[in-house]
C-alpha cells in the first residue's frame, strides 16, 4: 500500500466531513415528508437516496475526479499507486423508516478506503446533529468529543442491547437489561461506540452499510463477530453480496456473556 502522508489524510478527512454535512443538508429537505397515507413512502426514499446519490457523485468529481465509488459490482482487485487506489462508500440512508415517518434517529454514512485498507469512516445523522467519526487506528469521536465503548466487565440489569426487527423470530433472550431497536444499524453501532450501550445485533447488512460504522467502532475499542466467535472480515463482501450472516457489535471481553444469553431459535 501507498503510504498516504499526513497532508493527505488531512485533506481527505476534511473533504469527506464537509460532504456528508452537505449531504446531510440536503437529506434534510426530504426527511418527515413521507405520505401519512401509507405505512412505508418508497417514492419518498427512492427520490431522496437518488438525489443523494447524485449530489455525492457530483461533490466527489468536482474534488477528486479519479477517485473511485463503491458500488454492488466486483471491484478492481489489484493494488495501484495512482489515485484509483482511494475508494468511496457511500450509504445515504440508513433508517429509512424512521427517515421518511420524522423519525429523528437515521444518518448518512461515508467511509474510504485505500487498496482495500480502511482509512476513514463518518456517520452523520443530521435531525440530531450528531456526526460520528474515526480515522483506522487512530481515535474516534463525536462531534469534537472523543468517544469510547462501555468499560463494563459485565452485563446487568442497566445494560442495553440493541436488535433488528425480526431478532425476536430468530433468537431467544436472557439478556438481564434492556432490549431496543431503534430502527437505524449504523445508529445503533454509534451508540455502541459511544458506551451508550452494550450490544447491538446486526442482520442482512451490506458492505456499503457497514463500512463507516465499523471504521468507528473499532477505533472506539469495540468489535464485529459472528454470532459463533469467529472474527467478522467486512473486506470479504466488497464485490457487494448481502451479509446473511447474524452479526455482534461490543467489547470484546463482554462477548462470552452475551453470546451465552441468546440462544437460536427453534
Amino acid at each position: 500500500m501507498t503510504e498516504m502522508t499526513n497532508h493527505d489524510i488531512e485533506n481527505l478527512t476534511r473533504f469527506a466531513l464537509n460532504v456528508i454535512r452537505s449531504c446531510g443538508k440536503e437529506a434534510m429537505k426530504y426527511y418527515g415528508t413521507g405520505n401519512p397515507k401509507v405505512k412505508f413512502d418508497e417514492e419518498l426514499i427512492t427520490k431522496a437516496e437518488i438525489h443523494l446519490s447524485d449530489f455525492f457523485k457530483n461533490e466527489l468529481k468536482n474534488n477528486y475526479p479519479e477517485h473511485q465509488i463503491f458500488s454492488n459490482i466486483k471491484q478492481n482487485e489489484d493494488y495501484t499507486h495512482d489515485q484509483k487506489r482511494y475508494l468511496w462508500i457511500f450509504d445515504p440512508l440508513d433508517g429509512l423508516a424512521n427517515f421518511q415517518a420524522g423519525i429523528p434517529i437515521w444518518g448518512v454514512s461515508l467511509a474510504l478506503i485505500e487498496n482495500f485498507w480502511p482509512v476513514f469512516g463518518a456517520v452523520y445523522m443530521p435531525a440530531t446533529e450528531d456526526l460520528f467519526h474515526a480515522r483506522a487506528g487512530a481515535n474516534a469521536f463525536r462531534n469534537n468529543s472523543q468517544i469510547n465503548i462501555s468499560t463494563k466487565e459485565n452485563i446487568n440489569d442497566e445494560s442495553i442491547m440493541f436488535i433488528y426487527s425480526r431478532f425476536h423470530h430468530d433468537f431467544h433472550s436472557s439478556f438481564p437489561g434492556k432490549i431496543l431497536n431503534l430502527g437505524s444499524s449504523a445508529a445503533h453501532m454509534c451508540y455502541i461506540a459511544m458506551g451508550r450501550a452494550e450490544v447491538a445485533i446486526t442482520s442482512h447488512e451490506s458492505y456499503r452499510g457497514l463500512a463507516a460504522a465499523q471504521i468507528i467502532v473499532e477505533a472506539a475499542g469495540g468489535k464485529i463477530f459472528k454470532m459463533d466467535g469467529e472474527d467478522f472480515h467486512l473486506g470479504d463482501y466488497l464485490d457487494g453480496q448481502k451479509i446473511e450472516e447474524r452479526l455482534m457489535v461490543l467489547a470484546p471481553g463482554i462477548f462470552p456473556q452475551v453470546r451465552g444469553c441468546i440462544q437460536k431459535a427453534d
